[in-house]
């Protein structure tokens, strides 16, 4: 009799492992990308044969000796709803899917910022009623090595109740790109707040750079560090506990627990669990968040080499080429003075050197006060100016004056731009992004009434910098003070919420920079 049972056992593991299984990535009311192979893969018992079919294409294949399967189907234009059926064992059908443009967005807590944390947010989400937008929300996970699957939720038309919690930043850039491309837009969010980059690279990219060094030896800082720190940071849970309890006997608002750090966030930990499942996953492109984690002063002179390590990592994991990689710069906050933000922003800048990149400069827009600035509209929608002009060829303005060179003059120096069409110098007034939705269209004013361009200082052979006194001549600004007759030096913002007010025609901002580099 324990014989039978056992037997059972056995056959019922055996049966239940020859069932075809797919990733959670791939599920009903998915998007799948226009223009490129349908991948669809999963496990199955080994060497078992797996039937695919999706608008009218069948295609075969067989698991490997671990049970590893994988078919493609041929490329199609947007268009649906549709069904796909995997046929083997067992048959699974996948119901409502579409075929579009499909996003990952990613980075930290700006990026995570949610609908319901706007300004208008319930005027915002109420009018989030876009069927052919399609949410897939992954699940926080770090892990040692990289995984095939992820833990997220599952794949959600936007309606108001689906949104609520989603990015905001990643939704206001898909409905402006469904808006005008006219087909379904899928985006899969996979970040978490107040990570840094070399959490979401892989440790084969950090360690083939031995330049990149440094990050393992923070690291090990924080490791020996850490018995010393939980004890610290349970000492805080207590004091936030008590605090809590006088606020509620008193009635008084109840404080805010403060921000730490989370021990998980190893390097390669979070592209592991959060990155790399995703990737045999086709797309159109990455939109990208982040940077305030690694502004300190351990971090931030490696972010330029980190970060434009971490695009390439992506790019070669997805195997698509050089695909769109859209990133906002960090915005305007009056952080803590060993943050070095103007270092951050300049390092982002460099990052533009990679092909198919495009940089989103948010420096008139935060909030000096408030780490999470609540207009993300602006945000999403220069990231969608970005994206329509550099993945999908529209011929429009998508950033602001970025600096290309520099040229001496007499006792001065001139700045030559990039999108610098109509360079003006913006009033505190003045509008933000083409088409916003949160500011009055742009106007320039007349000579006579122009504000003076703010922002700008120079310096000599000394290092010292002096606010400089700027004039806009066609694409170009000529800086000068009576301080530094022999001006060798120039930098833009150089703060960390600074004052400057350069703009093109188009209204968008012009990034902080310094020269030489």
């Amino acid at each position: 009799m324990i014989l039978g049972i056992t037997s059972l056992i056995l056959f019922a593991t055996v049966s239940a492992s020859a069932n075809v299984t797919l990733p959670a990535l791939l599920a009903d009311h998915m998007v799948v990308q226009r223009g490129l192979p349908v991948h669809i893969w999963g496990t199955a018992a080994p060497h078992e044969s797996i039937t695919v079919k999706f608008r009218g294409e069948t295609k075969s294949g067989s698991a490997d000796d671990l049970g590893r399967w994988s078919v493609s189907l041929s490329p199609g234009e947007a268009g649906g709803p549709f069904q796909l059926s995997i046929i083997a064992t067992n048959t699974i059908t996948l119901d409502d899917v579409l075929v579009g443009e499909v996003w990952v967005a990613s980075g930290q807590s700006n990026m995570e910022f949610p609908m319901t944390g706007l300004t208008k947010a319930q005027e915002e989400i109420a009018a989030a009623q876009f069927p052919k937008i399609r949410l897939f929300h992954v699940k926080r996970k770090t892990a040692d090595l990289p995984l095939e699957n992820v833990e997220a939720k599952e794949w959600v038309a936007c309606t108001p109740e689906s949104v609520a919690d989603s990015s905001a930043v990643a939704y206001f850039f898909a409905r402006n790109l469904q808006q005008k491309l006219g087909v379904p837009v899928g985006v899969i969010e996979s970040f978490l707040g107040g990570t840094p980059a070399e959490s979401w690279t892989s440790l084969h990219a950090l360690s083939a750079d031995a330049s990149l060094m440094p990050v393992f030896a923070v690291r090990a800082k924080q490791l020996a560090t850490e018995s010393t720190n939980e004890l610290r940071q349970q000492q805080q849970d207590r004091a936030f506990q008590q605090a809590v309890a006088q606020a509620q006997a008193a009635g008084t608002p109840i404080p805010t627990r403060p921000w730490r750090p989370d021990f998980a966030w190893a390097p390669g930990a979070l592209y592991n669990g959060m990155i790399a499942p995703l990737t045999p996953f086709a797309i159109r492109g990455v939109i990208w968040y982040q940077g305030e984690s690694n502004s300190g002063p351990d971090r931030a002179p490696l972010y330029a080499r980190l970060f434009q390590t971490m695009i390439r990592d992506w790019r070669n994991a997805w195997g698509e080429g050089d695909f769109p990689f859209l990133f906002v710069q960090i915005a305007n906050w009056n952080t803590t003075p060993e943050a070095l933000w103007p270092e951050i922003r300049d390092a982002q800048r460099q990052a533009l050197a990679l092909r198919n990149t495009g940089m989103v400069v948010t420096i008139d827009i935060g909030d000096p006060v408030d780490l999470h600035p609540k207009n993300k509209q602006d945000v999403g929608l220069r990231l969608a100016l970005a994206a329509r002009a550099i993945a999908y060829g529209e011929q429009i303005e998508w950033s602001g004056p970025l600096y290309r060179q520099v040229s001496q003059e007499e006792h001065a120096l001139r700045l030559w731009f990039d999108h610098a069409s109509g360079l003006v110098a913006k009033s505190a007034e003045g509008a933000t992004a083409a088409g916003s939705t949160t500011a009055v269209s742009a106007t320039i004013s007349p000579a006579h009434t122009a504000p003076a361009v703010t922002g700008f200082e120079i310096a000599g052979t000394d290092g010292k910098y002096f606010p400089a006194e700027a004039t806009i001549e066609g694409e170009s600004v000529i800086v000068s003070d009576p301080a530094v007759p022999a001006p060798v030096s120039v930098r833009y913002g150089w703060a960390a919420s600074p004052n400057c007010n350069l703009f093109n025609r188009a209204g968008l901002p012009a990034s902080p920079f310094r020269t030489p580099e």
